[in-house]
């Protein structure tokens, strides 16, 4: 019997599953065609290495997306292609070029074509085509919106190990085709979901040390789709942007925990102390890859063109008038040819892996009189990049190297944090209801800025979530089981805001002063809770743009269950939302000033605007994707 006993405890739990989803969006066709098998296992101990309910607990993932070999048209090695880039209003490049005057890669007026007709080109206005072609590009941007007069760049959107260019930025945002189809098998072992193992010291009749080491999420907050205290484990938006489950995108960290459970104490029901060091080499949030189906903010199309124009050269369109070159009769404006090391990403600075470099925090929490609370203190790298210029570079008139302020032409930083929170959350008996709140005050984040001589600065976040949830009955949509209601309002300021009237436009941060968010659930379910319908809507204030995601889940039996679902986006897309895109930032003086420079040997933005690369933050996660409407089916087997 003894024998027995000791059998069952030390018997390992193992569940897991197989799934497919397959994605089709509007105007791409196929974007996601994901297989997915994941093993959970898990095996109690009982007493080991002076630890009670020592357990041992793993979570194994692997995953292969076939859209790069399915629609490779579009995500692997047919994508993209030549472009052609706009010369706007150029009476000059309507005669040369024909048609619109739009010009092609590598072939504009100020760069290779004017130096072929023997025009005098300056040294910075000059790269060579046959090493950067015109082939498997798209113009940045193009999916959501046309040029409209600003600034576009081409964009290398192959994987990197069929195109290279792009992907000079040593382990960021580089992905061949591999890594793209197998996203989990990677230097850094993403395969390995969970390992860790865990247990407790009894310090008293109510009180214990619980103790946690391995590969782990670690979860401070209690939002859905966007994270106020949750900001221990970085996020992969590249899976699916911001719409699956946290807990499938959080990318785990090796950690340590150890959690003080103090039990009933004092006037407090419950409360615990938790230390938490991440001693794992940083990663940055994954924002996804230029060209790939998903790509928050498309902000990795951004960044690949941008190094590509460093390392390489590129075309940028309508950044010059014409009339600046001597063509006075000429009222349009004309595209660029950049030589390489004038303007782009140089460079990544991931912080190397030392002691110094960890990141960690503590939690107080607790439940005071059915109220439950927590204060949270984290220090940590800030997860999404920033970039910043006051780098040596090229002045494309002159060819002398030096540092130019307002110049177009950074590293990509990750600078430290600290962030403050705390949160709330309780229930109101006379209204049937749950309130959540959380609030976070960092500081040492930065962002863009165009005011700035090297185009970025530090600034304190307040960023804050007020959640409700309840159980209503909807009786005409069911008479006998309720539906779950749960609403969320997401606030963000920035305390350091700068934003100036200047000439010709604003200038200074693109990220709204005030924004907020607001996303409603409501879900409902049938026949013995095995069919249950649901509808997710998000909406940005600031950007007035959103998203609709009605879905059916279907559990089928104990083991198959069926998702089939829509994403359509709504309202303003990218398109709508502009900001200052420094070509009027006059970085080499005077050969860059425009009229509207009191002081043409002066550098400084005086506000021209376009879409392009700012417009992506006034337009936000939702705005962004306004292009990305989807029917997605996914079929599990759990076993």
């Amino acid at each position: 019997m003894a024998a027995q006993g000791i059998s069952a405890q030390e018997r390992w739990d193992t569940a897991g599953f197989v799934e497919n989803a397959t994605f089709y969006r509007d105007g791409f066709g196929l974007s996601k065609s994901r297989n997915t098998a994941q093993f959970e296992f898990s095996k109690e101990f009982g007493k080991k290495m002076g630890l009670s309910n020592f357990r041992v607990s793993g979570t194994l993932r692997a995953t292969y997306d076939a859209v790069y070999d399915l629609n490779d048209d579009e995500w692997g090695d047919g994508a993209g292609g030549p472009r052609s880039f706009q010369n706007f209003g150029s009476t000059t490049a309507q005669a040369l070029f024909g048609g619109n005057g739009d010009s092609p890669w590598g072939s504009s007026i100020l760069g290779n074509a004017g130096a072929a007709a023997g025009n005098p080109i300056p040294p910075g206005f000059l790269f060579d085509v046959a090493g950067n072609p015109n082939e498997g590009l798209k113009v940045l941007g193009e999916d959501f919106h046309g040029p409209n007069g600003g600034v576009t760049i081409g964009v290398p959107v192959r994987p990197c190990d069929d195109d290279s260019r792009g992907c000079n930025l040593d382990d960021y945002m580089d992905f061949d085709t591999n890594d793209l189809r197998y996203p989990d098998f990677n230097d850094q072992l993403d395969f390995i979901r969970e390992l860790y193992v865990e247990g407790s010291i009894p310090t008293g009749t109510m009180s214990e040390l619980f103790l946690r080491i391995g590969k782990q999420q670690v979860v401070w907050g209690r939002t859905d789709l966007f994270r106020v205290l949750d900001i221990i484990n970085p996020v992969d938006y590249q899976r699916h942007n911001i719409y699956d489950e946290l807990e499938d995108i959080r990318i785990p960290q090796w950690m340590a925990t150890a959690e003080y459970r103090f039990g009933a104490i004092g006037g407090f029901d419950d409360l615990n102390f938790q230390a938490v060091w991440n001693f794992d080499q940083f990663r940055p949030n994954n924002l996804g890859q230029g060209g790939g189906p998903y790509n928050i903010l498309d902000a990795a199309s951004f960044f690949r063109a941008m190094n590509n124009c460093w390392d390489n050269g590129c075309t940028v369109s309508n950044f010059v008038p014409a009339a600046a070159i001597g063509l006075t009769d000429d009222p349009g404006l004309l595209a660029a040819d950049f030589a390489p090391g004038v303007i782009g990403i140089r460079d990544v600075d991931l912080p190397d892996w030392e002691l110094g470099n960890t990141q960690g925090g503590v939690k107080l929490e607790g439940v005071y009189k059915s109220v439950g609370f927590s204060l949270n203190y984290y220090h940590y790298f800030q997860q999404l990049p920033v970039l910043r210029g006051g780098i040596p570079a090229t002045n494309a008139f002159t060819g002398e190297v030096g540092v130019w302020d307002h110049l177009i032409a950074f590293d990509v930083n990750f600078p430290e944090v600290d962030l403050f929170g705390g949160s709330l959350d309780f229930y109101v008996d006379p209204i049937k209801s749950v309130f959540r709140v959380e609030a976070a005050y960092t500081q040492g984040e930065e962002i863009q800025n165009t005011l700035d001589p090297q185009l970025y600065s530090e600034t304190d976040m307040f960023r804050w979530v007020l959640g409700w949830d309840r159980n209503t009955f909807i009786p005409f949509l069911n008479k006998t089981r309720a539906f779950l209601i749960s609403a969320q309002v997401f606030g963000e300021h920035v305390l350091d805001h700068e934003l100036e009237q200047r000439p010709l436009g604003v200038a200074g941060m693109p990220n709204w002063e005030d924004n907020y968010i607001a996303t409603l659930l409501i879900k409902g379910w049938y026949k013995s809770d095995t069919i249950s319908p649901q509808v997710i809507m998000a909406w940005d204030y600031e950007a007035g743009a959103g998203t609709i995601a009605p879905s059916v889940d279907w559990l089928i039996s104990d083991n198959w269950r069926l998702l089939v679902g829509f994403n359509i986006k709504v309202g303003d897309d990218m398109a709508d939302q502009s900001f200052d895109d420094c070509r009027t930032c006059n970085p080499f003086p005077p050969f860059t000033a425009t009229p509207a420079h009191a002081d043409p040997f002066q550098s400084g933005s005086v506000g021209l605007s376009g879409i392009e690369p700012l417009g992506r933050f006034r337009a936000g996660p939702l705005g962004s994707a306004s292009q990305e409407d989807e029917f997605q089916v996914t079929l599990r087997y759990r076993f």
